[in-house]
């Protein structure tokens, strides 16, 4: 399912009526100067008239005016493109499991998974599961664990609480903590786009920006 993607031509018909409005506007501005210029050549005194080199520096100072409109729509325009290309790339994700920063678990399937990521080499790794209130459900010792990403999985087809559970992590080495990076497993059910950039839908959390998707399992 993707919430927001453009078609070629959807991108088409809206790309037409900004670009005209582009236009409309820089050949407004530029028969404003040039009316302006009339009526200024009309009314100088003719014992001191323009200089002509004053008169291209003002010519030249509207079509630098008009040409930076002119980028500034085109930018714009591109932009609106990517986006849409991004959506569209965006939907082969949906149906994935993804990793997110957090410590919030999603169940899917009876299943939630997560994975730690460890500052460094360990000798002991506590994980426990907790419930919405903060109640230890089950721990499990993970024993000693070289530096990196480790996942889990938790059987949750037992567990009747209401609300998604969450889980803490508790890693040493020769007695000193180790600091530890939470990451949860959640699935994309939908891709879109928010104020120009790609953002997930995920079943257990709702819509987060790519750019929190840590891994595509």
């Amino acid at each position: 399912m993707i919430t927001a993607t453009t078609s070629s031509a959807a991108t088409a018909a809206t790309t037409a009526p900004n670009a005209t409005t582009a236009a409309s506007d820089a050949n407004a501005s530029q028969d404003r100067f040039l009316k302006l210029l009339v009526a200024q050549l009309n009314n100088q005194d003719p014992m001191n008239p323009m200089d002509n080199a004053q008169m291209t520096s003002q010519m030249a100072q509207i079509n630098t005016v008009t040409g930076i409109q002119q980028v500034n729509e085109t930018l714009k325009n591109m932009a609106e493109q990517f986006t849409a290309m991004q959506v569209l790339q965006g939907s082969s994700m949906v149906g994935h499991n993804v990793l997110v920063e957090g410590n919030a678990l999603t169940r899917i399937d009876g299943v939630a998974s997560g994975a730690v990521e460890l500052a460094g080499a360990t000798d002991a790794v506590k994980l426990e599961i907790l419930s919405p209130g903060g109640v230890v459900l089950e721990t499990f010792n993970m024993g000693a664990l070289p530096a990196g990403r480790h996942p889990f999985n938790w059987d949750a087809s037992g567990y009747k609480g209401t609300g998604e559970p969450s889980f803490r992590v508790t890693a040493s080495a020769g007695g000193k903590a180790v600091a530890s990076t939470s990451f949860a497993q959640d699935k994309v059910v939908s891709v879109g786009s928010d104020n120009g950039a790609l953002s997930v839908q995920l079943q257990g959390r709702g819509a987060v920006a790519y750019s929190s998707v840590k891994a595509i399992l």
